[in-house]
């Protein structure tokens, strides 16, 4: 994988290969049209497989598999601070992605695949997409295609490996290997898949909950800051690219190593959280959720929430299994996920914000600006308050998109994916606690380690155009 930065870049910037974007656009209303979807909303007490277990206070099914549901109280010392409902899924599942050279350009090979809770049924995801269970046909679907070549992968192949978590606030601790496999060779690709290049999934992004969340966390892993070369010896190579970038200051961010000073930083904040914070939290029985009742189909919150336990029956054509229930989390609205950038000195710099969380693997990891839920109240820093003032001017605002959560455990859920350009004036040196200005290239470097960005960080930076 010699020069393997300049072939992403060049992937980056060509927004036609192999298949047309209009093609691809095609291909997934195809594909929809294609499809036989039905989903109805169920009591608990219909479903032939979940049941609330009353000595365990978990909804689980009769295997005991896939995921369950608990209840989770989070307190400080002996006051509570808030409970919900979380999914418990310790398995680590495959998301992933395979690449390769076609016509002297790099293409990915995405699938267009279903969700029980996407909004628009057909997103485009990684080439692969299954939780252990899958896999391991537990259910007695069919075994995934493209499984194989994961499984066998050798080292020379293996582009990214990364154990990354998911939404800290629905799911306990939940992580996903996410893998970027380069193949050398041809192989036969099905009506379900096609090959794109970076640009065109990049481009692909703009479109409201058209490219799905696996896909971006998937890409949000590509090691730029790893695989960087030596930009005397490829100087030919780097002004061409950099002749072909619209945003050299991103360009810029993206090359050599991280800073030292913003690591230090970063993990200072992060390790005085893990040994000071008086915060913990404990497992409990749904039924011991002071807030929480059955109610119309549904658990709920007696107080406005984000989300909502509802359970369904779902019939989806060419699924590994074409009918089962299944619990959902639904959401209760569009919550708003924001990232601010300035160019510091010809550098595209990023405002991230440790983040706290409650199934957080280690309690924090690194989020975007803003990461606001719909029913939260906002933060009232000088910081959150310029963001939101800028968006509701829609003064240098860059993206602005509807974006989809993981449609195999979430219902609709939907949430604005916004990055905001601003003037490094406009932002107080003096950064309220918690926040920090950093290059791409270190975000990238720490997104090389296990559980330092999260997800909702990931996914924005991976709608980043150079």
């Amino acid at each position: 994988m010699n020069n393997i930065f300049y072939d992403l870049m060049n992937s980056w910037l060509t927004k036609e290969g192999v298949n047309s974007t209009e093609a691809l656009l095609q291909w997934i209303n195809e594909q929809n049209m294609d499809l036989e979807v039905n989903i109805e909303r169920i009591t608990l007490e219909d479903s032939k497989f979940w049941f609330f277990d009353k000595y365990s206070g978990l909804i689980r099914n009769k295997n005991n598999s896939f995921f369950s549901i608990s209840g989770i109280q989070q307190y400080r010392n002996d006051e509570l601070l808030a409970e919900q409902p979380i999914i418990i899924q310790n398995e680590i599942g495959f998301l992933g992605i395979i690449f390769r050279k076609i016509n002297g350009v790099l293409h990915f090979l995405m699938q267009a695949k279903i969700e029980p809770g996407n909004i628009n049924k057909v997103q485009v995801s990684p080439t692969i997409q299954a939780t252990k269970s899958n896999f391991t046909q537990k259910h007695g679907g069919k075994r995934p295609a493209f499984l194989d070549y994961f499984i066998e992968a050798k080292p020379n192949q293996t582009l990214v490996d990364q154990i990354q978590s998911e939404q800290s606030s629905r799911f306990l601790k939940k992580r996903n290997r996410n893998v970027l496999l380069n193949l050398d060779r041809e192989i036969t690709v099905p009506p379900t898949h096609q090959w794109m290049t970076l640009g065109q999934i990049k481009e692909l992004m703009r479109y409201d909950n058209l490219v799905n969340m696996d896909t971006r966390t998937v890409l949000s892993c590509l090691p730029f800051s790893l695989v960087d070369t030596d930009m005397d010896a490829e100087k030919v190579q780097f002004e061409e690219i950099e002749n072909k970038c619209k945003d050299k200051a991103l360009l810029r961010s993206l090359r050599g190593r991280a800073s030292q000073p913003i690591l230090t930083d970063i993990y200072h904040a992060f390790n005085n959280y893990k040994m000071f914070s008086e915060i913990s939290t404990r497992l409990v029985g749904l039924d011991s959720l002071q807030n929480w009742h059955m109610e119309n189909k549904g658990f709920v919150c007696e107080e406005p929430f984000p989300f909502r336990l509802i359970f369904c029956d779902i019939s989806i054509e060419g699924r590994e299994v074409v009918n089962w229930t299944q619990p959902l989390f639904e959401a209760q609205g569009i919550a708003t996920f924001g990232l601010l950038t300035c160019e510091d000195n010809g550098i595209k710099k990023f405002l991230v914000k440790a983040k706290p969380e409650i199934g957080c693997l280690d309690g924090i990891e690194l989020g975007p600006t803003v990461q606001l839920e719909v029913t939260q109240e906002r933060d009232e820093d000088e910081v959150t308050r310029l963001f939101y003032e800028k968006l509701s001017s829609y003064k240098g605002v860059v993206v602005n998109v509807l974006l989809s959560e993981e449609g195999g455990r979430f219902y609709h859920e939907q949430n604005r994916n916004v990055i905001i350009e601003v003037e490094n004036n406009e932002i107080p040196s003096d950064l309220p606690q918690g926040y920090f200005w950093s290059d791409y290239k270190t975000l990238n470097t720490l997104t090389q380690v296990n559980n330092c960005l999260n997800i909702q960080l990931r996914n924005l930076l991976s709608l980043l155009e150079v």
